[in-house]
C-alpha cells in the first residue's frame, strides 16, 4: 500500500501521520482511436507488464500510437510497427518533458490498450501536479496569498482523492470534474515559486487529508455541503465569501477562489483565508524524508 507521512507545523504539534502516498495518476485521454506523442529529449518506452525497453524516440520529434487488435502500434519513420503490449510507458532518458494533446508534461506518460481504444495517464510527483493546476485553476496574476491557499487547497483536494478514478487506471482527470491541469506547458515562473514555497503542505481535520473543495466564486454566501451534495462536512461551512462583485460559479462549497483573492487584497495571508473558508481545520507538512 502506498504511504505518506505528513508532520504537523511546529506552531500547531510535532507529530508523524502515516496517509496515502502522493505520486499521482491524471487521466488525460480516455477511449481514443489515436495519440500524437513525444519528448523534448531522448525517450525510450518500455512494456509496463515486464519492464522491458520496447524502443528509442528521438527529441523533438512527434510519433502517432493506435490500438491494434488488444495490442499497440506506432508510426516510426512513417511506417507502423507493431507494439506487443497492451500497457506502455513513455519516459525520457534525462530531466525533459513529454507530449501529448499538444502539451508538455513532466513524469512518464502511461498508454494503455482498453477494449481496442487507448488510455492516456499522466505519472507525475505530486508538487508538479499542482504546478500545472495552480495556474490552470486560479490567474497567475492574481495575489501571491490567494495562489498560495489555491496551492495548499488543491495539493490537500489531490491528496485526499488519490484513488478515486481507480476503475478507469488514474487517481483523477484533468478537467473541472477534478482540478483542471494543463501540465508544464501552463506553468508561470510566478507560480512555480508560489507551488515551492507551500511544497507539502495541506489542510487537516480529525488527522486526515481533507479535500478542499473551491469554486470560482460563491455570488456572496458559500454553502453547506449539504445544499450541494446532499451531506455536510464537518470541515465545511457556510460563510460570507467575499465575492459580491462577481456573480455564481460553481457549487459554492468551501473556498470562493474570488473571495480568497479579495481578501488577499486586503492583507489576509494564505493561512488565514483557508481558516476562513474551512471550519477547525489545521496544517501540516508531508514529512521531506518521503517526499518522492
Amino acid at each position: 500500500m502506498r504511504k505518506v507521512f505528513i508532520v504537523y507545523f511546529s506552531f500547531i504539534l510535532s507529530l508523524l501521520i502515516s496517509l496515502p502516498s502522493y505520486a499521482i495518476k491524471i487521466g488525460l485521454q480516455t477511449s481514443v482511436k489515436e495519440i500524437g506523442v513525444g519528448a523534448s529529449t531522448g525517450a525510450v518506452i518500455t512494456d509496463a507488464n515486464t519492464n522491458r525497453n520496447i524502443c528509442v524516440l528521438e527529441a523533438m520529434k512527434g510519433y502517432e500510437i493506435r490500438p491494434y487488435k488488444n495490442k499497440m502500434a506506432i508510426k516510426y519513420n512513417g511506417k507502423f510497427y507493431k507494439i506487443d503490449s497492451d500497457n506502455i510507458v513513455l519516459k525520457t532518458e534525462q530531466d525533459g518533458f513529454v507530449s501529448v494533446k499538444s502539451k508538455w508534461y513532466r513524469g512518464n506518460l502511461m498508454i494503455q490498450n482498453k477494449g481496442g481504444q487507448l488510455t492516456v495517464i499522466n505519472d507525475v510527483n505530486i508538487e508538479d501536479y499542482i504546478k500545472g493546476v495552480l495556474p490552470s485553476e486560479m490567474p497567475s496574476g492574481w495575489e501571491t496569498e490567494a495562489l498560495k491557499a489555491q496551492a495548499i487547497a488543491a495539493r490537500s483536494y489531490a491528496l485526499a482523492n488519490l484513488g478515486k478514478r481507480a476503475k478507469d487506471g488514474y487517481d483523477l482527470n484533468d478537467t473541472t470534474e477534478d482540478q483542471v491541469y494543463g501540465g508544464a506547458s501552463v506553468e508561470t515562473e510566478k507560480t512555480n515559486r508560489i507551488t515551492e514555497d507551500t511544497k507539502g503542505i495541506v489542510l487537516i481535520y480529525d488527522l486526515k487529508i481533507i479535500p478542499a473543495y473551491y469554486s470560482a466564486s460563491a455570488g456572496g454566501q458559500t454553502v453547506n455541503a449539504s445544499a450541494a451534495w446532499g451531506n455536510d462536512l464537518p470541515f465545511i461551512r457556510s460563510v460570507p465569501s467575499y465575492d459580491d462583485d462577481v456573480k455564481k460559479n460553481g457549487h459554492g462549497v468551501g473556498m470562493s477562489q474570488h473571495g480568497a483573492n479579495n481578501l488577499a487584497k486586503q492583507g489576509y495571508n494564505a493561512y488565514q483565508i483557508l481558516q476562513y473558508f474551512y471550519k477547525n481545520v489545521r496544517f501540516a507538512r508531508i514529512n521531506p524524508e518521503y517526499y518522492h
